[in-house]
C-alpha cells in the first residue's frame, strides 16, 4: 500500500486534473457551495443510510473520518480538482488485501464539467494508481442502470460488465440494483489505463 496522502495529476483536453486529499478548512466553503449548486444533479445518485434517524455528518467530521480510513489503508478519499478549482470527488474504497487484492471506485463531478472527458480521465488516473503502485488485482465500479452519464464513463475505459447486483446499494432513500463493471491487471496486459482511454477514444472517432 502506498502512503497517504497521495497526489495524482495529469491533463486532458487542455485542462489540468488533480486528485488530492480534501482539506478540512481550505476546501470547506467551496465544497459546500459545490454540493449545494449540484444538489439536483448528484441527489438522485447519492448514497443514503437505511438506518432510521440517521443524520448527515458535518464537513469536518466527513474529512476526519475519511482521513482515519485512509491511514488505516481502507480508503483513498480524493478531491477532484480541475484547473485549480474543486470540481468533485473520487474515492477508492473497500480496499481488501490477502487473496482478494481488490477495491471499488466511486465518483461525482459538477454538472458543468460533465461530458468533457474529465471524469473518465480522473478515473483512469485512479485505476492506474490502484493497479500499479498499490498492487491491487481488481477494481470495480457499481452503477445504477439508469445512470447514463456514469455508464458512459466506464464504457470509455472499456471496463468489463459483470452483470447486475440486486438491491446492491441504498440510494436516495431506497435499495437499488447496480450493474458491476471491473478491470483486472490481466485485462490491461501491461497497458496503462490512461493510454487505454486514449486508444479507445481514438478508435470511436
Amino acid at each position: 500500500m502506498t502512503e497517504w496522502p497521495v497526489l495524482l495529476a495529469g491533463a486532458v483536453g487542455g485542462r489540468a486534473v488533480r486528485l488530492r486529499r480534501l482539506r478540512p478548512y481550505a476546501d470547506r466553503e467551496e465544497w459546500l457551495r459545490l454540493r449545494r449548486d449540484n444538489a439536483a444533479w448528484t441527489g438522485p445518485w447519492d448514497s443514503t443510510s437505511p438506518t432510521p434517524g440517521s443524520r448527515p455528518v458535518s464537513f469536518a467530521r466527513m474529512v476526519r473520518d475519511q482521513e482515519r480510513e485512509a491511514r488505516a489503508e481502507r480508503l483513498l478519499p480524493f478531491a477532484v480538482e480541475v484547473d485549480g478549482r474543486l470540481a468533485g470527488q473520487m474515492h477508492l474504497f473497500g480496499i481488501t488485501r490477502g487473496a482478494l487484492q481488490s477495491a471499488a471506485a466511486g465518483y461525482w463531478i459538477a454538472r458543468p464539467l460533465a461530458g468533457h472527458g474529465i471524469t473518465p480521465y480522473a478515473l483512469a488516473l485512479l485505476l492506474d494508481h490502484a493497479l500499479g503502485p498499490m498492487q491491487l488485482h481488481r477494481v470495480e465500479v457499481n452503477i445504477r442502470p439508469d445512470n447514463a452519464a456514469s455508464l458512459r464513463v466506464v464504457s470509455k475505459l472499456g471496463m468489463r460488465d459483470e452483470g447486475t447486483r440486486r438491491g446492491y446499494l441504498h440510494i436516495a432513500g431506497a435499495w437499488h440494483d447496480h450493474r458491476s463493471f471491473a478491470l483486472t491487471v490481466e485485462d490491461l496486459a501491461g497497458e496503462r489505463v490512461v493510454d487505454r482511454l486514449k486508444r479507445l477514444s481514438q478508435a470511436s472517432l
